[in-house]
């Protein structure tokens, strides 16, 4: 293994670890509940925006391997301050990589750290693990 692929496989195991944004919030916001049915995988995902519209915070709770775990809280780290309109280009650029089977590696200037998630589209059965929380915020944006 690469040093590379090493970092990375670190640093997904780091947020499945010790996630960013785990925990939802009592107070009413943009909610979305997925499921993966392949794996059982759930998430439950908030998107708190703030006074200008812009992310305030993405909130989730959910269980499941660690690709979607990690996954869930690199997109919470990677969503605050954003417009949605920005976010929206992430989740675009995101689905590319994923569905790319490995022929494209992701933005690492437009998705940081979820760069390191690139290597999960060369497993078609892991692609929906890691698209999970992306799709659920998807769908949350669009009931707000």
């Amino acid at each position: 293994m690469s040093d590379l692929q090493g970092l990375y496989q670190e640093l997904i195991l780091d947020h499945s670890r010790t996630p960013h944004g785990y925990g939802l919030r009592g107070e009413i916001a943009a909610q979305s509940h997925q499921v993966n049915p392949t794996c059982g995988d759930e998430v439950t995902l908030q998107v708190h925006r703030a006074g200008d519209g812009s992310i305030e915070a993405i909130a989730w709770e959910g269980h499941g391997c660690a690709i979607s775990q990690a996954s869930a809280s690199l997109l919470a780290e990677l969503a605050e301050g954003l417009t949605v309109a920005d976010l929206e280009v992430r989740i675009a650029a995101f689905r590319e990589a994923m569905r790319s089977r490995g022929t494209i590696e992701p933005d690492e200037e437009l998705l940081g750290d979820v760069a390191a998630l690139g290597g999960v589209s060369r497993y078609v059965a892991r692609v929906k693990c890691a698209m999970l929380a992306w799709v659920a915020v998807e769908d949350a944006l669009h009931k707000s």
